[in-house]
């Protein structure tokens, strides 16, 4: 890129199919195009010039495509909804709704199990579930067999960072109230679920950067509830990790997640099939 718009090796490049550019390069030209006009044209000049072929088989999908458009009625109703729909879809994918519906069930349930006093004795079970809970949203939002639209999104300009991070608060932004709520009626100290639940997404992102998502959510889940789940309801006893002296190593692993995801930002640029 070129001050404030893409040099002409790069746009010449990108009309010649890319594969000339490096992976971040297309990225870049791709998210440049969405918002500069300049741009838009002078590809389209350079395709009409230079790739006949691509411009044939454009005008050809156009020609078919401009009468259906002249036809259409415009559509006055529900254009509020289609326009929340649309900002939604920025953030969170239809296939999360289920798992969500799910996450905030299993927490009521959690909640249920502490009121009757049917849990596990001395530790409560919100507390127990709350730092895997937003990890099993994460999950299913980059779940390739889950989202129907996946190859779409994966592709798009825009799927790096900033669409995992939005996703990612979606999630928060949903099971932290629910978890808040329960929390206070059962007596657990906010930062007692809440750094842990910090924490382990942190872990999901940073470790999701080279394996995947959804992979990193599994394994991070498989881990708790092997080395702290089991055990905690085998003995009925609160685990070390649960208890209020362990906070200051749940906030030093937020922060080191955070800090690797920040390091390596450029590795959710372009998403593998698996991310």
């Amino acid at each position: 890129m070129s001050g404030e718009h893409a040099s002409g090796r790069i746009i010449e490049g990108y009309a010649r199919g890319g594969a000339d550019l490096a992976a971040d390069e297309v990225w870049a030209v791709e998210a440049h195009l969405e918002a500069c006009r300049v741009c838009r044209d002078r590809l389209s000049a350079v395709v009409t010039a230079e790739v006949p072929a691509v411009a044939s088989l454009v005008g050809t999908v156009w020609s078919g495509l401009e009468p259906r458009l002249a036809v259409t009625a415009t559509m006055r109703r529900g254009r509020f909804r289609q326009a929340w729909l649309s900002r939604l879809s920025r953030w969170m994918t239809p296939a999360m709704v289920p798992w969500l519906a799910m996450v905030v069930g299993v927490t009521l349930l959690a909640l249920l199990l502490d009121v009757v006093g049917a849990g596990t004795g001395e530790v409560s079970m919100v507390l127990l579930f709350s730092p895997v809970l937003p990890v099993l949203g994460v999950a299913a939002s980059w779940a390739r067999g889950l989202d129907p639209a996946y190859e779409l999104t994966a592709s798009a300009p825009r799927a790096g960072l900033q669409l995992v991070l939005r996703r990612t608060a979606s999630v928060l932004g949903v099971v932290v109230p629910v978890l808040l709520v329960c929390g206070w009626l059962t007596g657990v100290m906010v930062a007692q679920w809440l750094l842990p639940c910090l924490a382990f997404t942190t872990a999901t992102l940073a470790l999701g950067g080279a394996v995947g998502m959804t992979r990193a959510a599994v394994a991070l889940g498989v881990v708790w509830a092997a080395v702290v789940m089991a055990p905690t309801v085998a003995t009925s006893r609160t685990a070390v990790v649960l208890r209020p002296d362990g906070l200051p190593v749940w906030a030093l692993l937020a922060a080191l997640g955070t800090a690797v995801v920040i390091a390596r930002r450029s590795a959710y640029t372009v998403l593998d099939p698996h991310r």
